[in-house]
């Protein structure tokens, strides 16, 4: 079985499918892995590297696509690409399936095991394979970062000769993966943190990092669902809690905001007059900047100043800022799934429609649309 995994084309992208150590792995399932030169450049991983491992680089990238048993990557492909993949052969890339429905119905067309790995479902078993988790917790760190780079204070207590400066305040909004990452990183870094969420579960867990965990009376049902995500919350609902968070933000030095729902444009949390109750020189991180913004005034791809001085950093995809430990993680995820379907006899891939964890995320297969969620929208 032959694997193919290129170089990424969307503008900007740092990371890649493939590592050295995960190419060491594929090799040794019996997995003959091409490559296209440079596949690590932005990750800081070597031809060299990969040519240790076992990896095989193909000359011309185009006529490899026709003959791979399976396709590995980052991103969606184009569909010039989907159109010259072999038919039957196995797709695993974040195919950002409900924002382009055409790239599944060509995926099918094409004959292709289309596998999303977004969507992955969330359980123990596939917890090494969750792409979404191991990015979203590099991304964390990262805002902090970005954060501290804007902002013009220190983020620790520092008592001098000239006098103590007071630490940063930082209010990190949504504990997820990514929040959590950000308030564990902001607390090593030496600031006051403080963190909310709609589920009261999380308060232990924010409270072990060392935070505070600011509690809101919102009124009726809150919680998370069976997917561990929090519940939509009512209209009534969500102006209960701008107003309980436009106070914290009011006295806050940084503001991380990290709600994102797969498939859905992210909800507005910081309003405009909450940005305009904010202090001069605050900094705003909005993680879900691509996804239309958690932040009104966020620009995806830039950094905004307000007129009452608060920087707020639309900057997409901030994971790729590690990009090396982003592929290390991300290889590894997708290494785990490979893994867990491959048939050790055969040396092939299993694409089992009726196994529950690949159902959850497998979109196209045998010519058709399998996933229920798409099979009447594509």
């Amino acid at each position: 079985m032959e694997c193919l995994v290129l170089k990424e084309r969307k503008t900007g992208e740092t990371r890649a499918a493939l590592s050295p150590a995960s190419a060491e792995k594929l090799v040794s399932l019996g997995l003959v892995v091409n490559a296209e030169h440079g596949i690590g450049e932005a990750s800081n991983h070597r031809d060299a590297d990969y040519e240790k491992a076992g990896v095989r680089f193909v000359a011309d990238p185009g006529t490899a696509l026709g003959s791979a048993d399976l396709h590995l990557r980052v991103n969606k492909p184009s569909a010039g690409d989907v159109a010259r993949m072999k038919r039957g052969s196995v797709l695993l890339a974040m195919l950002d399936p409900f924002n382009d429905r055409e790239l599944v119905a060509a995926a099918a067309r094409a004959g292709l095991s289309a596998v999303s790995l977004e969507m992955i479902p969330r359980s123990t078993i596939a917890q090494k394979m969750d792409v979404l988790s191991s990015q979203a917790n590099l991304a964390g760190y990262v805002a902090v970062l970005a954060a501290a780079g804007a902002l013009k204070t220190v983020l620790p207590m520092m008592m001098t000769p000239a006098g103590t400066l007071s630490p940063a305040r930082a209010f990190i909004i949504g504990v997820g993966v990514a929040g959590l990452q950000a308030i564990a990183t902001a607390k090593r870094l030496g600031a006051r943190v403080e963190a909310f969420d709609t589920r009261p579960v999380v308060e232990e867990q924010v409270k072990s990092l060392g935070a505070k965990f600011i509690k809101i009376d919102l009124g009726g049902e809150t919680g998370e669902t069976a997917q561990g995500y929090a519940r939509e919350l009512t209209p009534e609902q969500i102006q209960r809690q701008r107003e309980g968070m436009a106070k914290v933000c009011a006295y806050s030095d940084i503001v991380i905001a990290t709600a994102k729902l797969f498939g859905k444009k992210a909800p507005l949390l910081v309003t405009h007059e909450m940005v305009a109750g904010m202090k001069n020189g605050s900094v705003i991180v909005d993680l879900a900047a691509e996804a239309g913004g958690n932040v009104d005034g966020t620009k995806a791809g830039e950094d905004v100043v307000t007129e009452n001085g608060v920087t707020i950093i639309g900057r997409t995809c901030l994971e790729g800022r590690v990009a090396n430990h982003a592929t290390q993680l991300y290889a590894a995820n997708v290494t785990a799934f490979v893994e867990h379907f491959w048939n050790f006899d055969g040396k092939t891939m299993r694409v089992d429609p009726d196994n529950e964890l690949m159902k959850g995320c497998l979109l196209t297969h045998g010519g058709a649309i399998v996933h229920e969620g798409f099979k009447t929208k594509s």
